[in-house]
């Protein structure tokens, strides 16, 4: 079953003792109700599913074509996911990018993915805009044009994806390229989606228009629409649009290949540079998505690794410390699948070690039933997560879209649901011994590169000889559409009459321990999001102490007076709830998710850890260990290293300037005194706010707060405040050189504001043209124009204090010198020229439709509620956010952009291979400073 896919989320079921716990029984797969839709059929064989929700202003549109990587022609591995990207060109009516012009720029975004198994289009737009958008997905299916330019430029953004995702990303080959390699044999799933470079380059623009007449026809296609709109509008538009493609008379190939039975182990053992710490990766074949079996391998696999009491963690994570992250993956399909475990080792661990540890623990899988206590947390498990994802129409439609698809039955999802709660402890072991069997397995040990090594340093992976690929086969005379003239062209439908949206509404009140408690109903699915906020956070870490309130809220959730790490996630995760902790910069939280039923025992559990942390040595350790080798990974990542960088370049040692997550020096010098002392610093009801999102009233939330809180009583302790400077760090061209590096992460960074900043919503509106979105000028330059990045944004960091500016993109080596020179002429240019009326309103949409979106599902509600309740803004503002962007003019923007985007003193950073730029850069730079990525030193101001 797909579920793994989603964040699976976890609870409890408390006794009245506080710290004993019994499982929570499995929850019914009838306690969720079954996805309610029509369906049709057309005549040329479009498969039409409506699920209809007047509850939500927004309508989604999904199609979905049976194709995928696995149907790539020979030679031409990434062919489907190139295409995807191809779709969203010009149509016989609509211009190139149309589709964005369509979506986001009236608050709605879009997006697509490829899949082994399809490919989906997928756009969530304010449902008085349904009828554009169907007229434009039955464009696209009909009459898509496919021109040299617009192919080729698309090809490059495809290989700087490559570039990014595989390449310079730490343990990129191993999952888009290796897993998939070792896999199979004979099926074509052997190929990795993104495909490789070579085979992008040898594409030909007749391949692609070959490939589209091929699979892109009605009787290939599902559409599914899920959201607000009349049933009978919607049944007549689909038949104006769609109804009229005509059905090709060729045969879609299908793959029909057999992948052979494994039965003897194959292990392979490479080197690759940019690899922080060692990992392993054990797969073992599994039968189709729809087998019977699937029901118990879903079982298993939330045992294995779905939250902190699963077997992986707690023993490979916690209790030995051997991995840094230990997982597996259901990755079922349409066709024969894989059930892979795997481990990041931990600093100084080896990968033979870990690879006996995985194993250790599938043999208990197969040696040993399940407890019924693990049973049943696993079954409730995955139903929160099916909970959740149904939470928003988008959510919906995709459940019986990839029902279709996998599964040829768009009840599937929830047949499978019933299927797991029948699952029992017998039928996991079952599985285990069929499937998960030591000559079945295909193991890589995935090592950092030896540099002393001479040679060579890797088995080879490469997809097998004998996996059958087929060349593609011209389907007769394919028509080569070309865009129609302006006076032929039909131009799209206009919006409907708008629905309107309403803001989330909460209540309030306060506890006599001056705990604020604010309540927002949501009675729409049984769910409840509890979040519990403090005052203080990483602005407050001590100048060598970087790192010091993430780490002590992390620790929250390891260990209280009554409660040691392991019950308080065994409590938590068998009702199939989640708990977790974390900082920012501003405040500290715990948050918990739950089926609402199971309120009490949450919030009983969420009580006990902010209240009475015990900050254990050995749970220190553990979890400092953890964060620094965390952190390893993330400064291997150029593009995350120079986020980094720019942060400490910009802003310096004010609050926001170092790492949040600390560095591995200034983690190793912090010290239970500085943990418990952070810790009184923030957490006392008077600084704290409890936030409840759900299926709860105001009465119910009262009575929850006051059995948990009202008795809690802590000093304030007055933190030190964070020191202003008297002036910034003055600007920088710093490159941080990574010998090899996949890709060059690129970063213009400069100070910015403070969220209470009069300015904010014009800089905001500033930001968002600057780089917000698919269509913003960044983007729109470096990947559209230009293919030179798969993606480039801007960020406006605000907060209590003021917080960083920046501009980013990551792109080959060769080109980070002109993506700079790009990022800078757009700051400059919006601060010196107006920004039109018609590109202003856009903007704006894009910012409304953002926050609508935000707070669509209970969690993300009670995450806006927690951001401005830290930032300290008034909840009074959720009303006014549309009225305060939309009142926001072109003169407003020019004055926030002229003052806040103004380049001359913004820092550059560039972290990449440096000889492969730095000469370039430096015609501009010519003092920019050189930095080897090992030498550098996040701890301080100066880098150095």
């Amino acid at each position: 079953m797909r579920l793994y896919r989603a964040a699976l989320l976890l609870g409890v079921a408390l006794l009245p003792l506080p710290a004993i716990a019994q499982t929570a029984p499995a929850t019914s797969a009838s306690a969720i109700k079954p996805i309610a839709f029509t369906e049709r059929t057309l005549a040329n064989g479009l498969r039409v599913y409506a699920i209809r929700d007047t509850s939500t202003p927004n309508v989604s549109v999904q199609v979905w074509y049976d194709v995928g990587s696995k149907d790539d022609p020979a030679g031409r591995s990434g062919f489907a996911h190139m295409f995807e990207h191809l779709m969203f060109k010009a149509t016989r009516n609509l211009v190139s990018e149309q589709m964005d012009r369509l979506t986001e720029d009236v608050g709605g975004n879009n997006n697509a993915s490829t899949n082994d198994d399809y490919t989906e289009y997928h756009e969530t737009i304010p449902a008085n805009h349904l009828q554009r958008l169907l007229f434009a997905e039955a464009d696209r299916m009909a009459a898509l044009v496919v021109e040299p330019k617009s192919f080729a430029s698309e090809r490059d953004v495809v290989k700087e994806e490559l570039r990014q995702n595989t390449n310079a990303r730490p343990y990129g080959k191993l999952f888009s390229l290796y897993f998939p390699a070792i896999s199979y044999t004979r099926h074509p799933y052997a190929r990795g989606t993104i495909g490789s470079l070579d085979n992008l380059q040898s594409a030909q623009i007749d391949d692609v228009r070959a490939f589209h007449a091929t699979y892109y026809r009605p009787d290939n296609a599902v559409l599914v629409v899920s959201g607000n709109f009349d049933s009978q509008q919607l049944d007549a538009w689909v038949d104006q649009y769609f109804a009229g493609i005509k059905r090709p008379t060729t045969p879609i190939p299908r793959v029909t290949v057999a992948e052979p039975e494994r039965t003897a182990a194959t292990h392979y053992v490479v080197r690759e540079a940019n690899t922080p710490l060692p990992a392993v990766m054990i797969s073992y074949p599994i039968p189709a998505d729809s087998d019977p079996d699937n029901a118990a391998l879903t079982v298993l696999n939330a045992v294995l690794s779905q939250g902190e009491s699963s077997r992986l963690y707690e023993t490979l994570v916690y209790r030995d410390q051997l991995a840094q992250s230990a997982e597996s993956v259901l990755d079922s399909k349409q066709g024969p699948g894989n059930l892979a475990v795997f481990a990041i080792l931990a600093g100084g661990k080896q990968a033979s070690d870990g690879e006996t540890a995985l194993r250790r623990e599938v043999a208990r899988l197969r040696d040993t039933p399940v407890s019924a206590a693990e049973l049943a947390e696993a079954k409730n498990e995955i139903l929160t997560a099916a909970l959740e994802s149904r939470e928003t129409a988008e959510g919906k439609g995709r459940t019986i879209a990839s029902s279709v698809i996998i599964d040829r039955d768009p009840r599937a999802a929830d047949r499978q649901l019933a299927a797991i709660s029948r699952v029992t402890a017998a039928d996991i072991q079952r599985v285990a011994t069929k499937y998960l069997r030591d000559e079945r397995s295909a193991t890589i040990q995935y090592l950092p590169e030896d540099p002393a090594a001479k040679a060579p340093q890797n088995d080879r992976i490469e997809v097998a000889s004998t996996v059958v690929v087929k060349p593609l086969v011209i389907p007769g005379t394919v028509e080569v559409v070309t865009p129609a003239t302006a006076a032929e062209r039909i131009a799209p439908p206009p919006a409907g009459p708008a629905i309107a949206a309403n803001a989330p509404a909460p209540q309030e009140f306060k506890l006599a321990n001056g705990l604020r408690v604010v309540v927002v109903e949501k009675h729409d699915l049984p769910l409840l999001s509890a979040l519990l906020i403090a005052q203080g956070g990483g602005a407050l870490d001590p100048v060598d102490r970087a790192g010091l309130g993430s780490l002590t809220a992390d620790l929250m959730t390891k260990g209280t007076k009554t409660r040691s790490a392991t019950e308080i996630a065994r409590q938590i995760e068998s009702l199939g709830g989640s708990i977790s902790s974390g900082a920012s910069f501003d405040g500290s939280s715990v948050n918990v998710t739950v089926k609402s039923d199971q309120a009490a025992p949450a919030l009983a559990i969420l009580a006990d850890v902010a209240r009475n942390p015990v900050f254990a040595s050995e749970e220190i350790e553990r979890a400092r260990a953890q964060t620094i080798d965390g952190v390893q990974v993330e400064i291997k990542n150029p593009s995350q290293l120079a986020g980094l960088v720019a942060a400490r370049a910009a802003l310096g040692d004010t609050a926001y300037g170092h790492p949040l997550s600390g560095t591995p020096s200034s983690l190793k010098a912090i010290t239970q005194a500085d943990i418990h002392r952070a810790y009184a610093q923030a957490w006392a009801p008077g600084q704290s706010t409890l936030v409840l999102v759900g299926d709860v009233t105001p009465a119910q939330a009262k009575t929850l707060a006051e059995t948990n809180f009202a008795n809690w009583t802590a000093p304030v302790t007055q933190a030190k405040a964070a020191t202003p400077i008297a002036a910034y760090p003055k600007p920088r061209a710093i490159v941080v050189d990574m010998p090899g590096s996949g890709q060059a992460g690129v970063v213009v960074a400069r100070p910015g504001i403070a969220r209470s900043d009069a300015a904010y919503y014009p800089a905001a509106v500033a930001n968002t043209i600057l780089g917000g979105g698919f269509s913003s000028r960044l983007n729109q330059e470096i990947r559209i124009k230009r293919g030179l990045a798969y993606g480039a944004g801007s960020s406006l960091q605000v907060g209590r204090n003021p917080g960083a500016i920046t501009a980013r993109t990551s792109t080959k080596n060769p080109s980070a010198p002109e993506t700079v020179s790009i990022i800078l002429a757009e700051m400059k240019r919006l601060g010196a020229e107006p920004v039109t009326a018609a590109e202003l309103e856009t903007r704006k949409a894009v910012l409304v439709g953002n926050f609508g979106r935000a707070t669509e599902t209970t969690g993300g509600i009670a995450g806006t509620i927690g951001g401005y309740i830290v930032q300290g803004v008034p909840l009074s503002e959720l009303g006014q956010y549309t009225r305060s962007v939309s009142a926001v003019d072109p003169a407003a923007v020019q004055a926030a952009a002229a003052k806040l985007l103004d380049p001359t003193v913004a820092s550059v950073v560039v972290v990449g291979d440096a000889k492969l730029f730095l000469a370039e850069l430096r015609k501009t730079y010519p003092d920019a400073e050189v930095i080897p990525a090992d030498a550098l030193k996040l701890d301080s101001a100066s880098l150095k």
